[in-house]
């Protein structure tokens, strides 16, 4: 577990000047100590520092305004890619302070640069470990300056924005037709986009095209008003065009494509919820059943061809439930996301029983809010949590605590970790330096590869023991 550092070439300065490792008259170093969020305090003078061998890769960038929602564009690329530098489009809704200052960004991120990691190092090293990506990069520029178009770790970023009427409260690409995009505003509308110029322009271009500076005015291809605004919409991945989207006032509308650029959308809602439908996921097996979450503590399933009443319901969490993510490698596992903090994984196989108990697992780790959680695209007891107490986390489903194994690491580790002991045994990782996080997404095309959005920014990150899925070197 660490902390990220948004500037990695000023903490690699700073180590220098420290002279860590770099000198026989050198202090010796601090022993090794796990911080925990939420239960250690940091001392007057104390900084967190960010151990980069936790990375395989580790970038951070913004697009100007905050962004409460983004989404993942698939690409053409390839479909598994594990060689770095890698290269990564993305679509954002800004949160700007007027209304008419907000865009909906559309950008690529390229030379996303990093190293294979090995978990436990073969052997002690006596260099000094600055920057992660010192393979890469080797200017040492004293600097303060940072340009807005390349990253400080290299990577380069290109962006065109397009005028979005209100602010974005979430945006989703469609996964059949990515440059296909629904945006919800908090003007109570939602519209779908056709980004496909801006895509191709990107794809085109090396250099940076405008910086973002140039926001072009775009009709959207479709808009439809709800009574208020809301949060919860998702395409379907089964059924090209399909969408969903709930609003504050509990309604659900299902929208049914009557073309490319156009869509029926049912005036009569999907009622059910008794307060706000806050997220929606389509089942990733059957095209007609899809699930919503509520400020009511309820995780209702609905099909489309039997009526505007939910087929089932039941309690989820104590408080709102804020998000919920349908498993598209294991379809009878749904997670859920609390307004307290707790996130649940539901069997709804047990739906089918007297006793209907579908927690099959229940974490109390966050202490605040949970505001995305989402599975992994390739391991499917793999999902990723981000919570208003600024940590994003990872966890892995399959793990239980082995204290022989245990015992075995901490002998090759050759030095005292100082791990806490009362972590739950499934934690894998705790990625920290954003400040109030709002949404996560892992990257479908790049195994291992999450990026996260929150008030200060976008992080990509790639953590070292998330790497299961990613064949061994020369394979």
């Amino acid at each position: 577990m660490v902390r990220s550092i948004k500037n990695p070439k000023k903490a690699k300065r700073k180590n220098k000047v420290k002279g860590i490792g770099s000198s026989s008259a050198a202090a010796p170093p601090m022993p090794v100590k796990v911080w925990q969020p939420g239960v250690d305090k940091l001392e007057e003078g104390e900084e967190l520092q960010c151990d980069p061998s936790a990375y395989n890769s580790l970038h951070a960038f913004h697009i100007g305004w905050p962004c409460l929602s983004f989404d993942i564009v698939r690409d053409t690329l390839g479909m598994i890619r594990t060689e770095f530098p890698h290269t990564a489009y993305f679509v954002a809704g800004t949160q700007a302070e007027k209304a008419s200052s907000n865009s909906i960004g559309i950008f690529k991120i390229s030379n996303i640069s990093g190293k294979r990691r090995e978990l436990v190092p073969p052997k002690k090293s006596t260099t000094p470990v600055t920057d992660m990506e010192n393979d890469d990069d080797d200017d040492d520029s004293d600097s303060e300056s940072e340009s807005e178009d390349e990253g400080p770790d290299g990577s380069g970023s290109q962006l065109r924005s397009v005028a979005h009427s209100g602010c974005v409260n979430r945006i989703r690409a469609m996964t059949q037709s990515p440059h296909i995009c629904a945006s919800w505003a908090d003007t109570g509308h939602v519209q779908i986009w056709d980004f496909s110029s801006h895509l191709n322009d990107l794809a085109a271009s090396e250099s940076n095209i405008e910086g973002g500076s140039i926001v072009h005015t775009q009709a959207p291809l479709f808009k439809f008003g709800h009574k208020d605004e809301g949060f919860a919409i998702d395409w379907s991945p089964l059924v090209p065009g399909r969408l969903l989207s709930g609003d504050c006032k509990n309604y659900i509308h299902f929208w049914e494509p009557t073309s490319d650029a156009s869509w029926k959308v049912d005036n009569t809602p999907f009622i059910g919820h008794t307060a706000s439908v806050e997220d929606l996921q389509w089942s990733p097996t059957e095209q007609d059943i899809f699930a919503s979450c509520s400020v009511d503590g309820t995780i209702a399933i609905w099909d489309v061809r039997v009526g505007k009443k939910a087929v089932d319901s039941f309690k989820a969490h104590d408080a709102d439930v804020n998000v919920i993510s349908w498993n598209r490698l294991a379809s009878c596992m749904l997670a859920s996301g609390s307004d307290d903090g707790t996130f649940s994984i539901h069997d709804l196989r047990s739906l089918k029983n007297k006793e209907r108990d579908t927690v099959v697992a229940h974490f109390a780790y966050h202490k605040h809010p949970i505001t995305s959680i989402e599975w992994s695209p390739h391991e499917a007891s793999t999902l990723a949590v981000s919570s208003a107490d600024n940590q994003l986390t990872i966890w892995d489903l399959s793990l239980e605590r082995d204290e022989e194994e245990e015992a075995e690491f901490r002998a090759k580790t050759e030095e005292e970790v100082n791990a806490p002991q009362d972590l739950p045994p499934q934690l894998l990782f705790v990625h920290q330096g954003q400040k109030d996080i709002k949404e996560l997404h892992w990257n479908s095309q790049i195994p291992g590869m999450i990026i996260s959005t929150a008030g200060d920014g976008f992080n990509i990150l790639m953590p070292s023991n998330i790497q299961n899925t990613l064949p061994s070197e020369g394979a």
